[in-house]
């Protein structure tokens, strides 16, 4: 693509990227760094400002280049940042060798013309599970590697359920859960928490069970939707679930989960510290799609890409430096770092058998979906934000579930 015809569209880009980033990432803030005039240095920008240098992860980078002959100039940006300075850099041309995005973010980039496809930078992608592979894919082209995935599974309080005569076992699919949840109440308990606040938190959290009823996001207003929207209704009409959920972001919502109050708390695996924190006994249990079996939960995570350079020499040594950070042995220390959920068969192999807590973990991982696949790519953003709309409708009671969702298909379209 012409740089002119980049420059526009990553101009354009600039309002999608807001609306994506920061669902289940770390925060922080870093310092715009560019490329030297030594060609002999490579510039890696990464969203894990939490890591200063000499860090695990700083002299990880570190190796790379050496292995790559080459030096690297580093620089952490808080996610939402990084996403909008590599727009910024690729309309001046100082985009970065490497970058290191959210997945999501990944196809806004790609069709603003930023990345450079593997076709383009020979990059191996054989070993990443595809459908976490799926998430850097847009238009038939893929447009970088997983460095890692976390995702959304429910953690539970065994004395709680325990002391309301729940086997967690039993809980195989909706109707399991909710009676389990019926039980909970009855025991003088509060049953599940999770995040339906107006913002892409809630669509996040919302979407194992729209998935899980067999709902597709190209069809907001489907009968699997509704089915799965009432479900959350049900459970806050029934006193199962919190009236706070409106306005819980994953953490206030886990937080709510560590009082030891609850039985149930849909989050995620960046939690898992927290978890062993507690003070109670917990467990992992994947989300439960509708009928049974594991639904389909939205992943997080970064991808490994390749921004467009005008000196495409540049190619062959930024290939080299994504592939050591995606090897197997960096994978795996990287991603335990991270609390991370390797997007190999063979890391997470090493992983489960490093710590056996991890295993519901990667359970889940395998059955999830990137929320920018199907080719949804730059779609996803507005229907995203209509899918929020519509559950805040609904549990407000502002609007039935059925209606809620028409108006959020309407506006989709």
């Amino acid at each position: 693509m012409q740089s002119s015809s980049r420059r526009l569209l990553a101009a354009a880009a600039l309002s999608t990227v807001v609306a994506l980033v920061g669902t289940a990432c770390s925060s922080g803030s870093g310092s715009t760094s560019t490329k030297g005039a030594d060609s002999g240095t490579y510039t890696v920008w990464d969203p894990y400002p939490q890591f200063a240098g000499g860090s695990a992860w700083t002299k990880l980078l570190d190796k790379c280049g050496t292995q790559a002959g080459v030096k690297i100039k580093r620089t952490g940006f808080d996610t939402s940042d990084l996403a909008n300075k590599t727009l910024l850099a690729a309309q001046q041309g100082n985009s970065p060798d490497v970058l290191i995005v959210d997945n999501p973010v990944v196809s806004t980039l790609a069709e603003a013309g930023v990345l450079t496809t593997t076709d383009d930078n020979k990059l191996d992608t054989s070993k990443a599970d595809p459908n976490l592979l799926a998430a850097g894919q847009s238009g038939g082209k893929t447009y970088g590697t997983p460095i890692g995935a976390n995702t959304l599974a429910l953690y539970y309080n065994k004395k709680v359920l325990k002391e309301a005569g729940v086997d967690v076992a039993s809980v195989k699919d909706w109707t399991s859960l909710t009676a389990a949840l019926e039980k909970v109440k009855k025991a003088g308990k509060k049953g599940v928490t999770f995040s339906a606040i107006g913002t892409e938190e809630g669509s996040f959290q919302f979407l194992p069970w729209f998935w899980g009823a067999g709902a597709k996001l190209t069809e907001l207003d489907s009968a699997q939707g509704g089915s799965a929207l009432s479900l959350w209704k049900d459970w806050l009409r029934k006193g199962y679930a919190p009236n706070s959920v409106l306005n819980n972001t994953q953490t206030t919502s886990w937080q709510e989960f560590a009082t030891g109050d609850y039985a149930f708390a849909e989050n995620g695996t960046w939690q898992l510290a927290n978890a062993e924190k507690a003070g109670f006994d917990y467990g992992v249990l994947p989300i439960p799609a509708a009928s049974g079996g594991t639904a389909a939960a939205p992943t997080g995570g970064e991808f490994v890409t390749i921004p467009v350079q005008s000196d495409t020499g540049r190619y062959a040594t930024s290939e080299k430096l994504a592939a050591c950070l995606t090897s197997t042995q960096n994978l795996y220390d990287t991603d335990t770092t991270l609390s991370y959920v390797a997007p190999t068969s063979d890391v997470q192999a090493k992983q489960v058998a490093a710590n056996a807590k991890l295993k519901p973990w990667v359970d889940a991982v395998k059955s999830a979906k990137g929320r920018t696949s199907d080719d949804l790519g730059t779609k996803y953003p507005k229907i995203s934000e209509q899918l929020w709309k519509a559950v805040q409708s609904a549990l407000s009671g502002s609007k039935s579930p059925k209606d809620a969702l028409a108006a959020a298909q309407s506006a989709a379209k």
